[in-house]
Formats: C-alpha cells, sequence, structure tokens
C-alpha cells in the first residue's frame, strides 16, 4: 500500500509539472491573465468623458503661472536665484532651513534668534525654520554653517506646479489608449492595498469621480485641516490615477482599485516651501503610500528635499516626478535627485512636448498634452504639462506593486523603463529617457516574473502553501 502510494504521489505531481510546462509553452503569447470582464472594457474603450459628458473648463494655466511668477518677482519678502536667462527659482526672504547633527536645548534656540533678530518658527525632527526680522539668507546661512552642531543651513526654497498650457478639452481621452491602458487592465486593474500618495495641492475631497478612492490624507499647511484643493491642480493630477472608470462620470482613470493618499504641500496659488514639501513627503512615506507623486519642482537643489526623497526611498517607495516645463536642460528638482523616476512629457502622436524638460536625468516619458481630469469644485479640465505625465507613470508603478507587492521600488523602476515604447530613437534619450511607457508590456512583464507558469503558477502556489 506504501509503495501504491508514493507511485500515486509521482503521477500527481508529475501531472502537475507537466500540465504547468504545457501552459508556460503552450500560452506565452496570450494575456498574462484575462478576465470575463474584456469585452465589458473593450466596449467602454476609453469614451469617457463618459456618458454625462460634464462641462470641461478652459483653464488657463500658463497666465496664472505667468501672475504668479511676476508677484513673486516684485513681492519684497521673496528673492530669486538666477541660473541662466530663463530659468530662476525663487526663496522666501530672511528664512533658513537648518538641520542639526546635535538637536539644540531651549537655550540654545533662544540664543540663537536673539542673535539672528528673529525666532524659531516650525520645526521637522531634525530639520528647523528660523525667520529673521532684519537679516538676508545669505547672512543668516553664513551665521549657522559656523555652529559646529549644524550639518547644513540653506534658504527655504519655493515650489511651483509643473503644468503650463491654456489648454481645452481636446481628443477625449487619448493619453489611456496611448499608453496601452486597456492591455493593462486586462493583466490586472490595480490593488486597495496599494497607496499611491498625491503630494500636491491638495484634491477636492467631494469630487464625485474621486471621493470614493481617498483615503485619509494630511496639510503640511494646516495640519489641522483636511488636505482639500483650494488650487485644482492636486486634483487634476490624483483624477488621472484614480478617476473611477466606467461609472457613467467624467473621466476614467488608469487605475480602478488603487487609493489616492492626498497630500496639501501646495497653497491657493499653487506655491509651497521646501520644508512643507518634505514634511509631505515624510508623512506619506510614514502613512502607507507605496508610490509618491511629485508634479512640483524647482531649479534649485535643496538638502532637506533630498533628505526627505531619500527617507521615503529607503522605506521602498517609488518615488515618481514631473521634470518641468520651460523647455529648458537646467536640471529640475526633485526629478534630477537619484533614484527619482523623472517624467518628461509628449503629445498625442508621441512626440516631445514643446515645452518639456530634458537632460540626462530623464527616465521616461508619458503623456502631458491635452489631458483630461477632474478638477476642483466637482468640474473637469484640460491641462499640459509634465504634471500631467508624471501621475501616468505613479499609476503604472501602483499597478505593478498591486501583481507583486514584493518587488523594491528599484525593481518596479526597471520594469518601467525596459518595458517602454522605443519607437526609432536611440534610447535612453535626452527628451524621452527610456521612451514613453507601455502599461501592457509592463503589467505583462511583472506578472510573468511573479507567475512564470501563468495561471497554474498561482494554482501551484496555493498548492504547495507558498
Amino acid at each position: 500500500m506504501q509503495k501504491k502510494g508514493l507511485i500515486g504521489l509521482s503521477v500527481l505531481f508529475l501531472g502537475v509539472a507537466a500540465v504547468a510546462v504545457f501552459s508556460f509553452y503552450g500560452q506565452q503569447e496570450e494575456p498574462a491573465a484575462r478576465s470575463d470582464e474584456d469585452r465589458q472594457v473593450r466596449q467602454m474603450q476609453v469614451r469617457n468623458l463618459q456618458q454625462s459628458r460634464p462641462h470641461i473648463l478652459k483653464v488657463n494655466m500658463i497666465g496664472e503661472n505667468e501672475k504668479l511668477k511676476r508677484k513673486l518677482n516684485n513681492d519684497p519678502s521673496i528673492k530669486l536665484v538666477h541660473h541662466n536667462e530663463q530659468d530662476k527659482s525663487h526663496y522666501y526672504n530672511n528664512e533658513v532651513i537648518v538641520d542639526f547633527n546635535v538637536i539644540p536645548t531651549a537655550a540654545d534656540i533662544e540664543k540663537m534668534s536673539r542673535d539672528i533678530d528673529g525666532e524659531l518658527t516650525e520645526k521637522l525632527d531634525s530639520a528647523y525654520i528660523f525667520k529673521s526680522n532684519s537679516q538676508p539668507p545669505a547672512k543668516l546661512v553664513e551665521y549657522f554653517q559656523r555652529h559646529p552642531y549644524v550639518a547644513y543651513a540653506e534658504p527655504h526654497y519655493i515650489y511651483l506646479p509643473n503644468e503650463v498650457n491654456d489648454t481645452y478639452y481636446q481628443n477625449y481621452q487619448w493619453n489611456l489608449p496611448a499608453i496601452r491602458t486597456e492591455g493593462g487592465w486586462g493583466v490586472t486593474r490595480g490593488s486597495k492595498k496599494v497607496k499611491i500618495a498625491v503630494v500636491d495641492s491638495g484634491v477636492d475631497l467631494n469630487h464625485p469621480d474621486l471621493s470614493h478612492r481617498l483615503e485619509k490624507g494630511y496639510n503640511a499647511l494646516a495640519p489641522k485641516e483636511p488636505p482639500a484643493d483650494d488650487n485644482g491642480h492636486g486634483t487634476h493630477v490624483a483624477g488621472i490615477i484614480a478617476s473611477v472608470p466606467n461609472n457613467g462620470e467624467g473621466v476614467a482613470g488608469i487605475t480602478w482599485h488603487n487609493p489616492i493618499i492626498p497630500v496639501k504641500v501646495l497653497n491657493a496659488e499653487g506655491m509651497g516651501g521646501s520644508f512643507d514639501v518634505a514634511k509631505g513627503i515624510r508623512w506619506a512615506a510614514d502613512h502607507g503610500a507605496d508610490v509618491i507623486n511629485l508634479s512640483l519642482g524647482n531649479y534649485q537643489p535643496s538638502a532637506v528635499m533630498e533628505e526627505a526623497i531619500r527617507y521615503a526611498m529607503n522605506k521602498d517607495v517609488v518615488v515618481v516626478s514631473a521634470a518641468g516645463n520651460d523647455n529648458s536642460s537646467q536640471p529640475s528638482f526633485p526629478a534630477a535627485y537619484p533614484g527619482v523616476l523623472a517624467v518628461a512629457a509628449v503629445d498625442s502622436e508621441g512626440k516631445r512636448a514643446p515645452f518639456s524638460n530634458y537632460g540626462d536625468y530623464i527616465d521616461i516619458a508619458a503623456p502631458g498634452v491635452h489631458i483630461a481630469s477632474t478638477f476642483s469644485h466637482g468640474q473637469y479640465a484640460s491641462l499640459s504639462g509634465t504634471s500631467m505625465a508624471a501621475p501616468h507613470v505613479s499609476a503604472l508603478a501602483g499597478l505593478i506593486r498591486s501583481i507583486d507587492p514584493d518587488l523594491k521600488n528599484t525593481q518596479i523602476m526597471d520594469i518601467m523603463t525596459q518595458t517602454t515604447q522605443r519607437g526609432a530613437a536611440a534610447l535612453p534619450d535626452i527628451y524621452y529617457g527610456n521612451g514613453v511607457i507601455d502599461n501592457d508590456s509592463a503589467l505583462r512583464a511583472a506578472y510573468k516574473e511573479k507567475y512564470p507558469f501563468g495561471k497554474d503558477n498561482r494554482w501551484l502556489n496555493k498548492f504547495f502553501g507558498q
């Protein structure tokens, strides 16, 4: 009987192995995971704006951004760094961010405040903001750099959103088929366990196309207040990732299930300090974000920002950033920091958007011209910019991690950059990085890496308790 039992187990094992091998060699060209809903998805395509056809705003963002820049340029409390004739970075006058190797005592803080004719206004771990009533940032930096316990002192830089164009809704959602979204949905539509943080101007918390996809967020500008969007930019970014598809309402997002964590770091005018952006990044990393989207930038490196990004990456978060919109080769931050996935923008023909920044720090490209999405006050709008390109990549990162939550952030980035639509250009390229994202190819690659024997691999994992 024992011998017969062993023979039976051997036959069972060989049979399972044969099925798995047949599945692997006989179905390689088939989709990694097809569902019975595919016909419904194909019929749906991206006819969105969906059945209700809501009014799409004409948003003159280039005009608004130019007004904001003029205001900053003429504000005596704001100073400028001129990187070249075109590119400038703004920072607050009479303020510095100081990071300490040894946390100062109350007596130390009081003495430093007297020395600079100012006060401590805010702190985040070992980083502090000091504001003077009379001394400019250069003098403040010089003072604090002489202190033996100071790791660094730097101006308090201002970050602006990376969208530009005066656009009106065109071509509906050309961006979804352009990155082969539908084919990717045949592999996965996402997971409620994999969360994407939008560190931006907040999100319209009551938007009918987003409200059911939102986690509890954070307002770095007013921590006791909800992260409500009083600008519109963050809501637009969030909608590209997570507007509910196939619900008869508005637009379709790239993910069906991944939650959005709204983190407000930009004010109603669309600007925010490096300290608040860093606070938002660290908060998101500490509160379950698997991916962080940063559709904002500045041309000046900031130590407090770089530390926050390193903190998130050490927690295995995928950090995605827009490259900027000045048609400039000047490196933009945070996109140019090591480990951040820097995203350039392309148009509906797959050509580089004329505003998109370029350089050897560009990792990948995505649609960023005439992108229709959600907007504040329950509305919809079409905007252009690398701000719109970045969330396409963040959404794909979330979908890849939905297939395999054990993938490291670097592995997810490698899958995206190695499965792009490469076209005729030799890549990597200063305009496109490694090419335009391809959701279908990336998700199939992630699925095949997780389940090399396809569906049978999943059954085997369950059978053997893996």
